[in-house]
């Protein structure tokens, strides 16, 4: 059952990308140009998806475990550090640059052709090459105290 929810999950999450049109480049490098021709459409889409999570971070805290019977995930770190500002400005200029980030990159490459396949490479490349330098993360607090 576990691997049936992930599933659908996953393709509803694959299809709200590519109906948002997170997973065309223009529209995304058109949003990321705010000095050129800024498109703002995309700050709906991110408006979207934080509103919902904001909520089930809530109705998550009042919950034992999840519908499934799973333990929550725990909750980030809320702490800026060096690592988090790296990777960010890391995740930025990749997404800038190329108008694709990861959930959009995999949902683009069932339709995105030769581009898309070479950016999932080169993303995968990068997570290898990243393990010998990645310090650990700091240690998280729970959803509950």
């Amino acid at each position: 059952m576990r691997l049936v929810t992930a599933l659908i999950a996953g393709g509803l999450f694959g299809a709200g990308l590519v109906l948002s049109g997170m997973t065309d480049t223009r529209a995304v490098i058109g949003f990321l140009d705010i000095f050129g021709a800024w498109n703002p459409t995309l700050a709906f889409v991110m408006g979207g998806a934080i509103l919902p999570m904001a909520l089930a971070w809530r109705l998550a805290a009042r919950r034992p475990c999840s519908l499934s019977g799973q333990a929550f995930p725990t909750r980030p770190n809320p702490a800026i550090t060096r690592n988090l500002i790296l990777g960010s400005a890391l995740f930025g200029a990749g997404w800038g640059l190329v108008g694709l980030c990861p959930g959009p990159a995999l949902a683009t490459s069932l339709t995105g052709g030769i581009p898309a396949l070479v950016f999932l490479l080169a993303m995968g490349g990068g997570m290898l090459a990243a393990i010998p330098v990645r310090r650990p993360a700091p240690p998280t607090s729970p959803v509950r105290t």
